[in-house]
């Protein structure tokens, strides 16, 4: 073999070599972006299931808070309106006094409570639930958006060629969309 045959013949195991190298360079990058884009798929699934918590942690704890002072406000409104009647019904001066004292704290309690927590009014208490209400929907909303878009994120580069082959071989599996209405329209 002359020095003409043997430079043909490193030139051709450099390209082999190359190629080798190229294809394990591809094969590495394919995989890592793949892994990457799984765990992106992951972690946002983990915000979907956090706001979800969220919400499942918030309702009782504001339905309770809500439920309890408007019992409150029931309790209350109904002492005043039954004083009322007995002001209305006392026959003497020293049964007015005393339905007068009892219809003082009464209304103190309330003119207290308002002023001093003014957000505690149940209509507020109502308003305050519905708004976190919403705005945990608006949070899950957000974040099945992204969970979704992570999902096609991945599942498009696990569909393309050449990446494909990477998937297959490693076990790369499509992950389902968030369907908040199952069996409607989507892939």
């Amino acid at each position: 073999m002359g020095s003409q045959g043997k430079t043909i013949l490193a030139l051709v195991t450099l390209v082999i070599v190359l190629i080798i190298v190229g294809f394990l360079v591809w094969l590495l990058v394919a995989y890592n972006g793949l892994v990457s884009k799984q765990q992106d798929v992951y972690a946002q699934w983990a915000q979907v299931e956090n706001q979800y918590q969220r919400k499942i942690d918030l309702i009782p704890q504001l339905v309770n808070v809500t439920s309890q002072y408007t019992e409150f406000e029931k309790t209350t409104i109904s002492n005043i309106t039954a004083l009322r009647s007995q002001w209305q019904n006392a026959s003497g001066v020293d049964q007015r006094i005393d339905v007068v004292n009892q219809l003082d704290q009464n209304i103190y309690a309330i003119r207290f409570t308002y002023e001093n927590y003014p957000y505690l009014q149940s209509i507020g208490l109502v308003s305050g639930l519905m708004d976190s209400v919403e705005g945990t929907e608006n949070r899950i909303a957000v974040e099945r958006l992204r969970f979704n878009d992570s999902v096609r994120v991945y599942n498009t580069q696990i569909r393309k060629v050449p990446d494909n082959l990477v998937a297959n071989s490693f076990g790369f599996r499509e992950f389902k969309y968030y369907d908040p209405f199952p069996g409607g329209p989507g892939p």
